[in-house]
């Protein structure tokens, strides 16, 4: 990817959404500029015109941080929008360390890894990287993604949001799933650029999806965290769970998540209905995932 490219398209599009009554500042008559103009980032950032010019048009090499932060200040950029900022100068500076070139071998969690699944019983659980590949679940997690781990998405989250008509079903709002998982991608291309099975991955999805397309060119970011999502299983009905994110230390780059259901509720009702077919071991990896995980 173009690192300046990727700077300026993030910059231009953080500054077109902020309105001057946003920001604080007052405006009269008519505006041909959607959102705030360069000169109005550059007071609000304490910077001259001509460096966050500069700046918004990629060239963010030898910015310094506090630089950074003011103009993340300025266009009130959120944790995961600042993080991305800083992800795509870390890029521009040199920071980023290229990819380690292994054969390909599939990746296997540890021992403790997949006990640490299959001690999760009374909800999904799984472990996926930042390219949204399923990569190891608990048995009611294999039961949970049925359709994802199949072809065509092959244990991939974001193949099955835009290439697998079942997900307009599984997701009770589709758009909204749509839109966080390509903010999730988005957020690990900027973390790690040189990943090339994300590269392909996203050629992939913009060849095949307009829908993926128009929301690539959005430059929108995010964290995933915590939430609570509805659902509909094609087994069970609907689902509407809470959601907790861990990031694996001794993985970096790895989440572990798990879905519960409120206590005594329907969608826990359902959720143990799921359970009870899905006695069998759970599989542990995707089709097509290998060793960089």
């Amino acid at each position: 990817m173009d690192n300046r490219s990727e700077v300026r398209e993030f910059l231009m599009s953080r500054r077109a959404r902020l309105t001057p009554e946003q920001a604080g500042i007052t405006v009269a008559g008519n505006r041909r500029v959607a959102g705030l103009r360069r000169s109005e980032v550059a007071m609000l950032a304490d910077v001259s015109i001509e460096y966050y010019t500069k700046i918004e048009r990629g060239n963010v090499a030898g910015v310094s941080d506090s630089v950074l932060d003011a103009v993340a200040r300025a266009l009130q950029l959120d944790d995961a929008e600042r993080e991305h900022l800083f992800d795509l100068a870390r890029v521009a500076h040199g920071g980023a360390e290229p990819v380690k070139r292994r054969k390909p071998s599939r990746w296997a969690p540890r021992e403790t890894l997949t006990r640490a699944l299959d001690a999760v019983t009374a909800g999904p659980a799984f472990v996926r990287n930042g390219r949204m590949d399923v990569l190891a679940t608990n048995a009611l997690g294999a039961a949970f993604y049925d359709h994802v781990l199949e072809p065509p998405s092959r244990g991939n989250l974001a193949r099955f949001a835009f290439l697998d008509e079942r997900a307009r079903d599984f997701y009770s709002d589709w758009d909204a799933a749509a839109d966080v998982t390509v903010a999730i991608l988005r957020t690990e291309a900027g973390r790690d650029p040189r990943d090339k099975r994300l590269h392909d991955l996203i050629g992939e999805l913009s060849t095949c999806s307009d829908e993926f397309r128009t929301r690539w060119g959005a430059h929108n970011v995010r964290r995933h965290g915590s939430g609570t999502k509805s659902f509909h299983h094609h087994l069970v009905g609907d689902l509407t769970l809470g959601y907790e994110g861990l990031e694996l230390t001794a993985e970096p780059g790895l989440s572990f998540l798990i879905y519960t259901a409120e206590s005594g509720s329907p969608s826990q009702e359902r959720l143990n209905l799921l359970a009870s077919w899905s006695a069998t071991p759970a599989p542990q990896v995707s089709a097509d995932v290998v060793a960089e995980g």
